[in-house]
């Protein structure tokens, strides 16, 4: 199935949008860029809240609009989910649950859909149920949201920056449930975010926005390494590894991931368990030598081969993207000095030892093979 939205607007300040996005489904497309690029508006228009002047939107081969065809909000099928919950404040969060179960339509089939008690579990609400929203945190209400919109039983969920309104500590608990979501439920997700680590963390497809227009998609591994994003400060490559073994005694654990094989802080994965990595840019030193190499603190030493050298946006620094020097399509970004381009005579095909520290490397989440 493809979640395929093309939309053309001009708005009447003279603001025009042409966007376009196609990605594979299930799994969460994210929409990424800055305030005023069009995100939330492409949202409104694949919900149908907002008709542009021109549009062509399908969720596998259903068109929702289109030459001739303009299906009505309620017959979508779309749930939503904002930055603010928008809970009835005078219902129980139990009473609003039920109200999303309440929303679906008639003759829609229940298989496939996660039930009342599911969505409580999923999103760890079953200590809330009694409460009213003005009780809960942030994060608590937008589970409830996310709840409410789940127990509607809809073709695809859209969620329009529902972590932007959080601070640091509300945010990182709701991203587990977000990523649990995406594993268990397997219900396609657009994901609108101006925020990199969520891309990194959630996303499976991205779609880069800005100034009303696309400027790429495609798988998010790859465009982070793309586009821009690979010049940003927090740049980093994103892994998808394979847990290997566990060294308990050294406090590592191997992981597998293309052509790379690293170690990583000791995981309470399984062996065979999938893992998200997150190597920054910054953290990866780059080693050129042709004789013994000395010791050093980095667990992890790994032969690469330079496939492109760029400068970054402020001229002094570059950005060096490597590949397994065994092959492999996993690939890593280290972000250096151009100095150090020069002096390492850094080119397309040279070979080198990437040094990196365990600690540096992030773990987003993991799931188990049938997980």
């Amino acid at each position: 199935m493809t979640l395929s939205v093309r939309l053309r607007h001009r708005f009447p300040t003279g603001r025009q949008l042409d966007l376009a996005l196609s990605a594979p489904l299930p799994g969460i497309v994210g929409l990424f860029g800055p305030s005023g690029s069009g995100k939330s508006t492409l949202v409104a228009a694949l919900s149908g809240s907002f008709r542009p002047d021109w549009s062509e939107i399908r969720i596998g081969d259903r068109l929702l609009s289109g030459p001739g065809v303009w299906i009505r909000p309620e017959l979508r099928r779309i749930g939503t989910v904002f930055q603010d919950s928008r809970l009835f404040p005078h219902l129980s969060v139990e009473t609003n649950l039920r109200y999303g179960a309440r929303r679906v339509p008639a003759g829609i089939d229940a298989s496939g859909h996660p039930g009342f008690a599911e969505v409580v579990a999923l999103l760890g609400l079953d200590r809330l149920l009694g409460r009213r929203p003005r009780t809960l945190s942030g994060g608590e209400r937008q589970r409830v949201a996310i709840g409410r919109a789940l127990l509607a039983r809809p073709l695809l969920l859209a969620m329009d920056e529902p972590l932007s309104g959080l601070d640091a500590e509300r945010r990182a608990e709701i991203l587990p449930y977000l990523a649990r979501l995406r594993d268990r439920v397997r219900l396609p997700i657009l994901y609108v975010t101006h925020a990199l680590d969520e891309v990194m963390r959630l996303c499976d497809t991205l779609a880069l926005i800005a100034d009303g227009t696309t400027l790429a998609c495609g798988p998010v591994a790859h465009l982070l390494t793309q586009a821009g994003l690979a010049e940003r400060p927090d740049a980093a490559a994103l892994l998808v590894a394979v847990v290997l073994r566990h060294e308990p005694e050294r406090g590592l654990t191997a992981v597998q991931a293309g052509g790379f094989t690293l170690w990583i802080p000791l995981s309470r994965q399984p062996v065979g368990a999938r893992l998200r990595l997150s190597v920054p840019a910054r953290e990866v030193i780059l080693l050129r030598t042709g004789g013994v190499l000395p010791e050093t603190s980095a667990q992890n030493v790994v032969p690469v081969r330079v496939r492109s050298v760029r400068p970054a946006a402020d001229g002094a620094l570059a950005v060096v993207v490597l590949e397994p020097d065994g092959g492999g399509e996993e690939v890593m970004l280290a972000r250096v000095t151009r100095d150090s381009t020069e002096r390492l005579r850094l080119v397309p095909g040279t070979g080198l030892l990437a040094l990196l520290k365990s600690v540096s490397i992030m773990v987003l989440d993991g799931e188990d093979d049938d997980g």
